[in-house]
């Protein structure tokens, strides 16, 4: 039987501004598309990217985040001269997107300024929303991008302004992360010598053997107030298990 391959696409957008009040995509456009490739839950080189000249003028609170100004999008190309490519490229696919329904207000709203009766992205796309998956995952942290990064050990020294690629990226191994399965129970054994005595250990215990934990002892201060506190309670309560 054939293998089907399982294709997701992780998208990230940089808009000319918002609104302060929804909706807030009106009268502000799209000036960069970054789209990252996954099959089978592996990164490909099969990227889509584009800058777009929006024909207005770029808020200063936007620059501010991204940095690509009115000069540098002059020459670009407008949505409509690659709305056919970007569609063929993301159609049938699952779409990963980080606060979803922004980017896809912003992406609707650019195809319906077309007029050419062009389908909404949620009809042909299966929409999955990864921050989301982030609140599910940590209730009550902070899921921006850069805390996700930190979260997982990503270096995004470099991310000094955004950029929708570059953000793309980053999220495409956050996702990977957020959604790994343990596939198997199998415990590999690692074998070790204690007292001439050959030991065999799951191999998730090998960095715990490795490492050398640092232990910090109460002092002397710290253990007479420790006392007191027991003694409160006991004088509270009528009893303190921790004094016997």
């Amino acid at each position: 039987m054939k293998k089907i391959d399982i294709r997701q696409v992780v998208l990230d957008t940089e808009t000319t501004g918002m609104n302060f009040s929804p909706p807030y995509y009106l009268g502000h456009r799209i000036i960069e598309i970054g789209i990252v490739e996954i099959i089978n839950r592996n990164i490909t080189n099969n990227n889509f990217h584009t800058y777009l000249n929006p024909k207005q003028i770029i808020s200063q609170d936007a620059f501010n985040i991204h940095g690509i100004s009115n000069k540098f999008l002059f020459d670009k190309p407008i949505f409509s001269d690659i709305v056919n490519k970007f569609l063929n490229y993301i159609t049938g696919s699952e779409l990963i997107i980080h606060n979803a329904q922004f980017d896809i207000n912003f992406l609707n709203y650019e195809l319906s300024l077309l007029k050419n009766n062009l389908p909404k992205i949620e009809s042909i796309c299966k929409i999955k929303d990864t921050l989301k998956i982030a609140r599910n995952l940590f209730p009550g942290k902070r899921n921006s991008l850069n805390s996700l990064c930190s979260r997982f050990n990503l270096d995004n020294s470099k991310r000094h302004l955004h950029g929708a690629l570059l953000d793309a990226k980053f999220l495409a191994k956050i996702f990977l992360f957020m959604t790994t399965k343990q596939n198997t129970f199998k415990l590999e054994l690692l074998k070790i010598k204690n007292n001439n005595i050959d030991i065999k250990l799951p191999f998730f215990y090998k960095k715990q053997i490795e490492k050398k934990f640092l232990i910090i002892y109460a002092s002397n201060k710290e253990l007479e107030l420790h006392k007191l506190q027991l003694k409160l309670i006991k004088k509270k309560c009528g009893f303190c298990l921790w004094l016997k």
